[in-house]
């Protein structure tokens, strides 16, 4: 298996640090907003890199925290006149509605920046003690320039990237690109007291503190969106090298935005759609589909067509799904199409390219469809290998809506219908059909008889 690694700009063989245990921390929300559908893509793909990676056998211990302490959080309290903690607190629970509706398995840990709070003073302590931070003013700053290989992740030495970087003003600093890792208490804002006066910690320093708590230095695989590459997880490298003397982590994985008209889905931006409105609008399986037909590191652009599109072929997976026979065979016995498995598997060990794996999904259908009438038994086993491969993807199960009585009185007007095509009454028994499928029942004509489903 290889992932394309954002430190080494190659695809790497996938080599765990500790046996074949797996440590994955994927870089959360900073609470301040709803969940949008660029966020949702970004969990989608960290939760498709776990299920597959637990699929292949590893003890996978995955952890995605929340910064519910942050500049834009508090603005917000104080613009609105909220607690900064209540506003945490809604957009976490909207975050789990979302995620939890779309079948993102949920994390193992959910840390929060202000849970580690002794953590983070007592890591800021050994930078400063070890000459890699310098306090100013009731700040601490981390000395960018006390790392040779500060840069490495991005790709740029120091002076390009201080070339329209977004560097956060003081007249403290002893350089333009040095980071805050602990910044000094302002009037309205919470703190916590520190060996350098009341303040609260810089963003940086919560991941690096948050991850090796649970996952230890170095890990194996850190995630997020590509925004994040520089400056967060550039100086999430630095500090957290400077702490331990060590490799932070083995394997950088950072996925593409959904883009609108050509921009990156932003809050501070107001270009978004949230992720609740998109899901209640298309469902969560097309949704999901929509994410893995193209592959996690390019761009999407949101488009309401392709959406539809995924809504459609959705349909199609779910249609071949409860079209198929009773189930036969032994649950692993894949005689016919095993192929099809291996196909899958092949895609998702290239860096977990999902737009193939997608395309093998529909060959698969393709094929069973033709065999449902002809050879239930090779139907079944399709199914049955289909099955597999939508649960690693994290596709929520089709099931057949248990009906009951309903499915006795759909019979009779069948057979109401039959008479009326019997006796040349097209009209009537096509209202009939049309009424039906109104209502959710599709009727299909077969050499066999009527059938119908429930869509």
């Amino acid at each position: 298996m290889k992932i394309y690694n954002t430190l080494t700009k190659r695809l790497d063989e996938f080599v765990p640090v500790r046996d074949n245990k797996v440590g994955f921390y994927m870089c959360g929300m900073t609470v301040q907003d709803r969940p949008h559908l660029g966020h949702l893509r970004t969990f989608t793909t960290g939760d498709i890199v776990r299920r597959y990676l637990l699929y292949k056998g590893y003890e996978v211990t995955y952890v995605t925290n929340f910064t519910d302490i942050d500049d834009k959080i508090i603005k917000k309290s104080h613009d609105l006149g909220i607690d900064w903690r209540k506003i945490g607190e809604t957009y976490i629970e909207e975050f789990f509605r979302v995620t939890d509706e779309i079948n993102i398995m949920r994390a193992d840990y959910y840390p929060r920046a202000t849970q580690f709070i002794q953590e983070i003073i007592e890591s800021v302590e050994i930078l400063v003690n070890k000459g890699y931070a310098y306090v100013a003013g009731g700040d601490v700053w981390f000395d960018v320039r006390k790392k040779p290989d500060y840069g490495k992740l991005s790709g740029k030495k120091l002076e390009d990237l201080m070339e329209g970087a977004r560097v956060e003003p003081s007249p403290n600093k002893k350089f333009p690109m040095d980071f805050a890792v602990w910044k000094a208490w302002k009037e309205g804002e919470p703190y916590w007291w520190s060996p350098w006066g009341k303040g609260r910690p810089g963003w940086h320093i919560e991941c690096s503190v948050m991850s090796t708590h649970f996952l230890g230095q170095p890990f194996d695989i850190h995630g997020g969106a590509q925004d994040l590459i520089f400056p967060h997880h550039e100086n999430e490298i630095a500090q957290s090298e400077a702490i331990r003397d060590t490799e932070y982590v083995k394997y950088w994985l950072h996925g593409g935005f959904v883009n609108i008209k050509g921009e990156k889905m932003s809050k501070s931006k107001g270009l978004f759609f949230t992720a609740e409105e998109v899901l209640n609008q298309y469902g969560a399986n097309p949704v999901r589909l929509y994410f893995l037909q193209t592959h996690y590191r390019s761009p999407i652009d949101f488009s309401a067509e392709r959406l539809e599109e995924s809504k459609k072929a959705w349909e199609r997976i779910e249609n071949f799904l409860l079209n198929l026979p009773e189930q036969s065979g032994r649950e692993t016995d894949f005689e016919h199409f095993g192929e099809y498995l291996k196909k899958f598997e092949e895609a998702m060990d290239e860096d977990f390219n999902t737009p193939r794996a997608v395309a093998v999904i529909f060959d698969l259908i393709r094929h069973g469809n033709q065999l449902i009438e002809s050879d239930p038994d090779k139907a079944s086993e399709a199914g049955r290998v289909l099955k597999i491969i939508l649960n690693v993807l994290g596709f929520k199960k089709v099931e057949k809506k248990k009906i009951g009585l309903e499915e006795d009185l759909i019979n009779i007007i069948i057979e109401v219908r039959q008479k009326m095509r019997q006796e040349k009454k097209f009209d009537v028994a096509d209202w009939i059909r049309d009424q039906l499928k109104n209502l959710g029942v599709i009727l299909e004509d077969t050499p066999a008889g009527t059938k119908f489903k429930i869509r």
